[in-house]
């Protein structure tokens, strides 16, 4: 399973698209790995866990061909993590050549709906022939294209987000963003899958350093500890699990330093865009 973190940032980028803070024109002034794009995950070149307004700029500056999707699993309906608009453009003669003759969309019912209202007005009946919607839900397995993904709520919102635990020959991918910790119930479900250790654990850490709250809607380092805790106990990680930390917020001033010492005192990886690893 080869992962890219395409995009590593919170709902307002990083530097913040509209902000004039001394982390942000410190970060314009740095520029490099400071910069970070909302957030997505490519797998295998042909899955997505998300697709951004950013996706057009990630599939350009790395040079990856988004014809070649078939899947794209959308955590939630926020725009930084699922921007539909631009599905109106897979076919007809906006593109030509494309790898994969179809596209399948997961997400949950209010994704649905966004999908719909988004594609409506500009969608040629020659695009929308190779692109489907499924709805799906929390608590519930789902298989596709050789990936079994089981899904759990998410605490991030009232419009049931997801988290997925994703499974490929083998390999394991738990993937945390967009939740403030892990509810009871998504505790449980997660926890009674048992089996072998997830080969990787992608973590919300939207606040880094400062203090999570306990009705945040995302995560820090404080509590991405407590949640790798609770796996480790259960058995789903362990020392050779990568723990990565992503998703970060200009608020929290993810700068060099202090992720180098997240990375240092936490054992994380911390995720920058274009990031590559495989499992």
């Amino acid at each position: 399973m080869k992962l890219r973190y395409l995009g590593t940032g919170a709902a307002e980028g990083v530097p913040a698209l509209f902000c004039n803070c001394a982390y942000c024109a410190a970060a314009k002034r740095r520029g490099g790995r400071e910069l970070r794009s909302r957030a997505q995950l490519l797998i295998d070149g042909e899955f997505s866990v998300d697709f951004p307004p950013d996706a057009f700029y990630h599939a350009a500056r790395f040079r990856e061909d988004f014809s070649a999707l078939k899947y794209i699993l959308v955590t939630h309906a926020h725009m930084d993590h699922f921007y539909a608009h631009d599905f109106v453009l897979r076919g007809y003669k906006y593109a030509w050549d494309m790898r994969s003759p179809s596209l399948e969309v997961y997400g949950n019912r209010e994704t649905g709906e966004i999908f719909r209202e988004s594609t409506r007005r500009e969608m040629k009946p020659q695009v929308m022939e190779h692109l489907s919607f499924h709805e799906i839900e929390a608590f519930c397995t789902y298989s596709f294209g050789g990936y079994v993904v089981h899904t759990f709520a998410a605490k991030h919102s009232s419009r049931e987000p997801l988290l997925f635990l994703i499974e490929k020959d083998g390999k394991r991918l738990l993937h945390l963003c967009d939740t403030g910790g892990l509810p009871p119930e998504s505790e449980r479900s997660l926890l009674a899958l048992g089996g072998k250790p997830c080969d990787a654990v992608t973590l919300d850490c939207t606040f880094l350093w400062d203090r999570t709250a306990a009705d945040a809607r995302h995560m820090g380092l404080d509590a991405d500890r407590r949640v790798v805790e609770t796996l480790e106990r259960a058995g789903l990680a362990d020392g050779a699990t990568k723990k990565i930390i992503t998703h970060f917020s200009h608020n929290a001033s993810p700068s060099p330093a202090r992720i180098r010492r997240a990375e240092r005192e936490y054992g994380f990886i911390a995720a920058y865009d274009g990031m590559e690893l495989e499992l």
